[in-house]
């Protein structure tokens, strides 16, 4: 099957799903305990990294944010290139049913979170509308360690199509990141940054280029992204696109699925659940409930839970009915619907999108965004597997009569 090679990779990603949801359930436990004072000094410790004329202090939060996400994003991008070059997005036949699906499930998540956060109703509740791409992408990670509660009973077809859509998804996100929440640019580090890009560019055709030449030249670009004002998210995606495919000799693995298979592990176990641990400390006991269930927590919740199931069923049914597309083969609609609903666990992506939109971690804000993305993911969660379930035990049932 086309996407073996990568089911193989990201099963990596169904234990960190574990190790993510730990991260974030330590974070919420610990940010509600006697012992919050510590936490939240934890994650706003200041300290400084200098090497030679980079020199940065940022708090602990900010540098998981900023500095250890980027190697989430390089990742993404590595999974972006494989895909297009060779996957499930290597031609307009197979791009349309994903990218429609990723497109109405970016689309209808933002409706609902702009309908209870933009016009009148904002000026008397005080929504936040500028934090409608938080429901842009789904957490792979936790979606397929959900998935992997029933989809060994389901076909191959509902995993690839899930991951499809996801990664198509990963693409819209990162698009938006881009455009969005660039802040306030600095020419001369931006300067630094294009330079670093070209020469990653023509390393990729040194075919034997020490890899240690490669993580230099990440490290580097991330540097200059992180002093030019541009998201190191981007710089995470363009170094993966800079990897070449190919391998460095004839007898061994192409570069991009070595580095894939070699960073990896570390993004699922240590960046992912890092990156949720410092950013889902959500102090509750502060507030009282009617702040906490605010337009942004309702329209974030409701954009994930009934937006997302929404765009992306939809999208899939009119792209099928106009005959633009295929149904994933051996799937029922009662599947594609178990699917959809799993596409509304955010989370990772969502809490990263929430930070960038409200950057102030101690702001009601910034938890209204946090208490929406977990009670959201949560509900698609359970919602998923129960209606992935019920068809598994459907398929159960007609086996069971055949024999």
């Amino acid at each position: 099957m086309a996407l073996r090679p990568t089911l193989d990779f990201l099963r990596t990603e169904a234990g960190g799903g574990a190790a993510l949801g730990l991260g974030a359930l330590t974070a919420l436990i610990w940010a509600n305990s006697p012992y919050a004072d510590v936490y939240f000094g934890l994650i706003d410790t200041r300290f400084s990294i200098q090497i030679g004329a980079f020199a940065e202090t940022l708090a602990l939060g900010d540098w998981v944010r900023d500095g250890l996400m980027a190697v989430f994003f390089f990742v993404v991008g590595l999974e972006i290139k494989q895909e297009v070059l060779k996957g499930e997005l290597s031609s307009l036949r197979k791009l349309a049913l994903p990218a429609g699906a990723a497109l109405g499930g970016l689309i209808a998540p933002a409706v609902i979170y702009l309908a209870f956060n933009a016009g009148p109703f904002n000026a008397r509740t005080g929504g936040a509308p500028h934090g409608w791409p938080v429901g842009a992408a789904s957490d792979i990670a936790f979606a397929l360690a959900v998935l992997t509660l029933v989809g060994r009973r389901l076909p191959d077809a509902l995993r690839l199509f899930f991951l499809t859509v996801a990664i198509a998804g990963d693409i819209g996100a990162v698009a938006l990141i881009a455009v969005l929440f660039t802040g306030h640019i600095h020419p001369w580090p931006l300067v630094g940054a294009a330079l670093t890009l070209a020469a990653l560019i023509g390393l990729s055709e040194w075919k034997d280029a020490p890899f240690l030449f490669r993580a230099i030249g990440f490290l580097v670009l991330g540097g200059f992204a992180l002093k030019s004002g541009v998201s190191t998210s981007l710089a995470g995606v363009a170094a993966a696109l800079t990897v070449p495919i190919g391998p460095r000799r004839p007898d061994q693995e192409g570069v991009l699925k070595h580095f894939m298979q070699s960073v990896h592990p570390y993004v699922a176990f240590v960046v992912l659940p890092l990156f949720a641990f410092t950013a889902a400390g959500i102090p509750l006991a502060g507030h009282a409930w009617a702040d906490l269930v605010s337009p942004i927590t309702l329209g974030v919740a409701a954009g994930l839970v009934l937006g997302k199931q929404a765009g992306v069923l939809g999208a899939t049914w009119l792209m099928v009915r106009a005959g633009l597309a295929r149904r994933p083969t051996g799937a029922s609609w009662f599947e594609l619907w178990g699917i959809a609903l799993l596409c509304g666990i955010g989370f990772s992506m969502s809490l990263y999108i929430g930070a960038l939109a409200f950057p102030d971690q101690a702001s009601l804000a910034r938890a209204e965004v946090c208490l929406g993305v977990m009670i959201g993911s949560l509900v698609s969660g359970i919602a998923g597997v129960t209606v992935l379930g019920l068809a598994a035990g459907r398929r159960d049932a007609v086996r069971a009569a055949r024999a």
